[in-house]
């Protein structure tokens, strides 16, 4: 039981860590008046399925490759929390601007519009996404699949709602990149320490 309420609680810490922009970026979709609902959330699962898949891909690698060794994929998102706060630090990071979205989106094609902008909202997803999988076993890699396809139903219905109630938003625009870094960091820490990847290091 604490061997699937641990990997629930991974996978839930990483979707949520690595989506939290996608509310943003929702929140522009189903704002626009050129979009249905049902575009967005095909468009949305699509955009997630294709990060996920190419993470496990990348993971198959770990056959022939120890765990410990590739634990060091953790670094991943440790760089990319560090970097994420010293963006922070400077001020310069931008939030995600709807207009944007509006016109990436223009004309036919309005479920790929929003799988792209997710793919590409989510390109750093893989590099944090493929050394956990590499260090779970297959029932694991399962297991997260669904949660992330509950957790994308979740988002999905949290930025349509927010649509009509923008004051909500309001903090999370204001705190939750704020928040992310530190999650990211900590992830890999978890990485490197699962797959044996500190006592590896502390041998050398």
């Amino acid at each position: 039981m604490d061997y699937l309420f641990r990997t629930l609680g991974i996978a839930v810490v990483l979707f949520a860590s690595t989506n939290v922009d996608d509310i943003f970026v929702l929140l522009g979709f189903f704002a626009d008046p050129k979009f249905r609902p049902r575009q967005v959330v095909i468009g949305q699962y699509l955009g997630i399925a294709a990060l996920y898949g190419a993470s496990v891909l990348a993971s198959l690698i770990s056959l022939i490759i120890p765990a410990a060794y590739m634990g060091l994929l953790g670094l991943i998102p440790i760089f990319l929390g560090l970097q994420k706060l010293w963006t922070l630090r400077k001020g310069s990071e931008a939030d995600d601007d709807p207009e944007d979205h509006e016109k990436a989106s223009a004309g036919h094609g309005k479920i790929a519009a929003v799988a792209a902008v997710t793919i590409a909202n989510g390109g750093d997803n893989i590099g944090i996404y493929t050394p956990v999988f590499a260090t779970r076993t297959i029932d694991q890699i399962a297991i997260v699949g669904i949660v992330f396809t509950l957790l994308t139903a979740l988002w999905l219905g949290a930025a349509h709602f927010l649509v009509n109630h923008r004051t909500i938003g309001a903090p999370i625009r204001r705190f939750g990149h704020r928040i992310v870094p530190f999650i990211l960091v900590g992830l890999g820490i978890l990485i490197l320490h699962e797959a044996g990847t500190i006592e590896l290091l502390s041998r050398l």
